[in-house]
């Protein structure tokens, strides 16, 4: 199910927004900080330029974290906080993303009505279209509950000079009282070895020398694969 909107797929690599800046503040996990690393490559895709400083941003994204509810208070404080840097400047986009977005959907937006875009783990790919949606529509939500295509769209900007991260498998098969993983980020889904590899040779040519291997449950990496059968 998909909330709000319907989109039609954009290309990417316009520029249509150069003059633009954005910055990323991210809460919670590694996996959190490989997604906003995949939000930085959209944003750039589009020729907008990463700021340090949220103060000098023109589009501000908070990739969120719901493992504890003390991470749920730190987001609406944030939020909070945020109203006062929205409204300063005519046309600034505030964006929530990630883990707690993808739970609480609409509440986010209850609890904060000056964001711009809510969107959950798995609609990272229609970002651009989305902030496209909000500046002429207004401000919108879009959740997905199904995680069919979140293996999609993986390429990442990598901070690091030395080291890099790459995702080899997401979701979690456990059902463990205490843990919301499988609610926000589905069952766990394996990349194919292939996939993995190339990601792999590309941080290296980069000059990277350590890769690390992410996954919400990387034990149970490959079980769902499916052996191909070569004809």
């Amino acid at each position: 199910m998909k909330q709000s909107i319907q989109l039609t797929p954009r290309q990417q690599n316009t520029g249509t927004r150069s003059h633009l800046k954005y910055h990323i503040k991210t809460f919670g996990c590694q996996m959190n900080e490989y997604d906003s690393g995949r939000v930085a490559g959209i944003l750039e895709s589009d020729g907008m330029i990463k700021t340090n400083e949220y103060q000098d941003a023109d589009i501000l994204y908070i990739n969120t974290c719901t493992i504890r509810e003390n991470a749920d208070n730190k987001l609406y404080g944030t939020l909070g906080e945020l109203k006062k840097w929205k409204e300063e400047v005519k046309n600034r986009k505030l964006i929530v993303g990630g883990c707690a977005s993808q739970k609480d959907k609409e509440f986010v937006r209850k609890k904060a009505p000056w964001v711009d875009v809510v969107l959950g783990t798995n609609n990272i790919g229609n970002l651009l279209d989305l902030i496209e949606y909000s500046e002429s529509v207004g401000p919108v939500t879009e959740i997905f509950s199904d995680f069919d295509n979140s293996m999609e769209d993986f390429s990442s900007i990598n901070e690091s000079t030395s080291s890099g991260m790459v995702t080899i498998q997401i979701g979690c098969n456990n059902a463990c009282t205490f843990c919301i993983v499988p609610s926000v980020r589905g069952v766990e889904k394996s990349r194919r070895p292939l996939d993995i590899y190339e990601d792999v040779i590309n941080l290296a040519k980069s000059g990277i020398k350590e890769v690390l291997l992410l996954g919400q449950n990387v034990n149970s990496y490959g079980r769902d694969l499916k052996i191909e059968k070569i004809a």
